[in-house]
């Protein structure tokens, strides 16, 4: 055991573990606004008592449904010219995070949509019948009432997050899924693999924890 841990350079595997987080963080508070947006809009063009457009849905979805398809690597290919317009690089944990966006704000808008599909109409009409406004409906009624649904669907796209900067690392994202491909199987050091996977397993674990709190504590069903 003391064998298997004394080839590891601890100080990469923190840096490594570092930029994980980092990318997780920032991709997941963007993902958070952007497809709590996206699901809103969903929503509110196809419903009779919101803002009902059924061109503009079909256009939304249309838009979701192709993001949502294309797998996370040909993605994060597909946005190199984009990547380096914005960030000037397509190599390191920044430059990972338009891909990480994109790929993660579509499925997390559409389970957004879903959570507020589970609203009892009623809920909405009886704030209609007392003159609420459309925009009053969505913030004081719609998101509170799906809210544990909402948290813990950015909780699923957390942990699915995390496995999108694994898959980063392949193409030079940086992070653990970086260390585990380069230190650890290019180089046949198995000992940083292990520790790779069990790091961002941790992560996923802490990921879910603070999660399932949060819908417990939100929740008051």
């Amino acid at each position: 055991m003391t064998t298997f841990f004394n080839d590891i350079d601890w100080e990469m595997v923190w840096t490594a573990t570092g930029s994980t987080v980092y990318m997780t963080a920032v991709a997941g508070l963007a993902t958070f606004i952007l497809g709590l947006i996206i699901g809103l809009l969903l929503y509110a063009t196809n419903e009779d008592l919101l803002f009902k457009n059924r061109a503009l849905y079909s256009v939304l979805s249309f838009l979701v449904n192709i993001f949502r398809s294309i797998p996370f690597i040909i993605l994060l290919i597909l946005l190199i010219p984009v990547t380096l317009i914005i960030v000037g690089s397509f190599l390191g944990p920044t430059a990972a995070l338009p891909a990480l966006i994109l790929g993660a704000a579509p499925f997390y808008g559409r389970m957004v949509e879903l959570a507020l599909r589970e609203v009892d109409k009623g809920v909405i009409e009886a704030a209609e019948s007392m003159g609420a406004t459309k925009f009053q409906i969505i913030y004081k009624v719609l998101i509170p009432e799906a809210l544990p649904a909402i948290v813990s669907g950015i909780t699923v796209t957390l942990v699915a997050l995390v496995g999108y900067t694994a898959m980063a690392g392949l193409a030079g994202g940086g992070g653990l899924g970086d260390m585990a491909f380069i230190e650890g199987f290019q180089r046949s050091q198995n000992n940083i693999t292990v520790i790779a996977t069990l790091l961002i397993l941790v992560i996923v674990f802490i990921i879910q924890i603070i999660g399932d709190l949060l819908v417990k504590a939100i929740d008051k069903r």
